[in-house]
């Protein structure tokens, strides 16, 4: 659960309770005819803007705004960085499994177009083409709760006009005008608590989280064009921190350090252990490279022809 929009609300309600009992008798602030115009009309509203099926979505959308899963964006930064580093080591093709492991669509999308060989334009412009459409499925959402804290003070003061006419014909009773008036007001009252602790600051919190999950999804593409590029991986990972601000920058640098000093040799994503093999030719390799120019015939940085080699003229070297 996202802790700070729980506590927003309660804090908000809690302190406007508390100045209520300090005041008066909180059952004064109290009607459910003013509720039932307030939120039914809003609920009203939002079905002849939106369609069915957008409207029910709402639900979806709330959990969205309450939960507090959020990607790390350092943690996306470090596998794509290792993603680069076993692309140059292992080639494009030992990408497919590994992306495979990863709970991310798009990021499987975006390694499975490079290792089908898709050209880096058509591979930039299929995910940017996804990326925009997320963001308008996300705007939607956002206007619902826009137009929701529009439409809430607006019935408040309907309500409060109701409330008026209802006042205004009982002027013959003197006693009754008083409370009349104060339930008319509750009305706006409650629309304006809507408005401005519901349903705005949750379509304030939905536009942050879309911009979130909008800027990971960047940090994808670039990092997927930069290993389809055969970029460096110090590169690449150099020029995706730039989406980061220097803080999280930083936090990407020591998770990557973390991660390298814990992993002892094992893949940061899958958990795949990379180590050379001892029937591997990479294990072969590290074993053998101890071996090599172990003479002065062998070694590439001798000076002059090995023993009983000539010149390109036909004459030895040697002295007689």
């Amino acid at each position: 659960m996202d802790l700070a929009t729980i506590l927003g609300i309660i804090i908000g309600l809690g302190l406007m309770i508390l100045s209520i009992v300090m005041e008066g008798d909180i059952l004064l602030f109290w009607s459910l005819p003013s509720l039932m115009i307030v939120f039914g009309g809003t609920l009203a509203s939002i079905m002849v803007n939106f369609s069915m099926k957008e409207v029910l979505s709402v639900i979806p959308l709330l959990r969205v705004a309450f939960s507090g899963q959020r990607k790390d964006s350092a943690e996306v930064i470090d596998t794509l960085v290792e993603f680069a580093e076993i692309s140059r080591r292992e080639g494009l093709l030992a990408l497919e499994e590994r992306a495979q492991a990863t709970n991310e669509p798009f990021l499987q999308k975006g390694i499975q177009l490079i290792v089908d060989g898709t050209d880096a334009e058509l591979v930039r412009n299929i995910l940017e083409i996804e990326l925009f459409f997320l963001e308008e499925r996300h705007r939607i959402g956002q206007r619902i709760f826009e137009q929701m804290g529009q439409f809430s003070p607006a019935y408040g003061m309907i309500g409060t006009l109701i409330g008026l006419i209802a006042m205004l014909g009982s002027l013959d009773k003197p006693d009754q005008v008083g409370m009349g008036m104060a339930v008319a007001l509750i009305t706006t009252l409650y629309g304006a608590v809507a408005s401005n602790l519901l349903f705005l600051p949750i379509a304030g919190k939905l536009k942050l989280k879309s911009d979130e999950e909008v800027l990971i999804k960047q940090v994808m593409i670039e990092g997927i064009l930069s290993i389809q590029a055969g970029e460096n991986p110090r590169i690449v990972e150099e020029k995706l921190k730039s989406f980061l601000a220097p803080v999280a920058r930083e936090a990407t640098g020591r998770e990557r350090g973390r991660a390298r000093s814990t992993s002892e040799g094992k893949d940061v994503l899958t958990g795949a252990d990379n180590r050379p093999r001892s029937g591997s030719k990479s294990g072969q390799a590290g074993r053998e490279a101890p071996r090599r120019f172990r003479s002065r015939e062998q070694s590439p940085h001798r000076c002059g022809p090995a023993p009983g080699q000539t010149y390109a003229l036909g004459f030895s070297p040697t002295r007689p």
